[in-house]
């Protein structure tokens, strides 16, 4: 299984084999989908908390007396029905959301994710991304030339989560050049994951054969 490699100035420069390992995996559903809900609810700090009645200041002395003042009844101004009261069955920060994903199960998702992107198209392979320094009307010009190429247009129109831009080893001024297009995220292709995968429409996988290899050995 072949594709094609292009420069950042949107130029056809080579082939790469691409390893059935990583791109070629049959597509799971039920799993992509509980590791996605998984990490996603590693992400949940679970500080939202707010009192119930017993834990708010105050309320201590009855309202009125309970009968002759034609009034409904109360025992408390920090009852839930009343304002500035407790909160009936609030979210208390007592609750843990993680939840264990083995790495297994992880790079399986994040190879048929790889897998539905290239086969629908939006995987693309780089040769290199050079910066002498960083640029962002570079970066820019950059995405104008990758657009150019079919199936890639979208780069210079989508305004929210366009491209996640993979990098074989890390690059400062790559980094700092895209930092401030809101639609792009530059990530080492080491640290892959199927959330940020599916979250992006393209991926752009620079110097793809080294990249390659560090996917490869999240196999093992």
């Amino acid at each position: 299984m072949k594709a094609d490699i292009y420069t950042q100035v949107g130029k056809k420069n080579g082939t790469i084999d691409l390893s059935e390992s990583v791109f070629g995996v049959k597509w799971n559903a039920d799993l992509v989908h509980q590791v996605v809900v998984s990490m996603q609810s590693n992400l949940r700090a679970g500080t939202a908390s707010v009192k119930d009645r017993s834990e708010v200041a105050g309320g201590g002395k009855k309202p009125w007396k309970q009968k002759g003042t034609g009034r409904a009844r109360h025992g408390s101004s920090r009852s839930p029905i009343w304002k500035g009261g407790g909160v009936t069955f609030g979210p208390q920060n007592n609750k843990d959301y993680t939840k264990k994903v083995n790495k297994k199960m992880s790079s399986k998702a994040l190879f048929a994710t790889l897998t539905r992107k290239f086969k629908d198209g939006e995987i693309l392979f780089l040769d290199n991304v050079n910066f002498e320094a960083p640029k962002t009307s570079e970066a820019k010009t950059i995405l104008a030339n990758l657009a150019k190429i079919d199936g890639f247009d979208a780069l210079t129109t989508k305004k929210h989560n366009t491209l996640l831009l993979a990098l074989a080893t890390p690059d400062t001024n790559t980094k700092k050049s895209f930092a401030n297009f809101g639609n792009v995220e530059v990530k080492e292709a080491r640290n892959l994951n199927p959330v940020d995968v599916l979250k992006y429409k393209y991926v752009a996988i620079v110097t793809p054969e080294e990249a390659q290899k560090q996917l490869e050995a999240r196999i093992k």
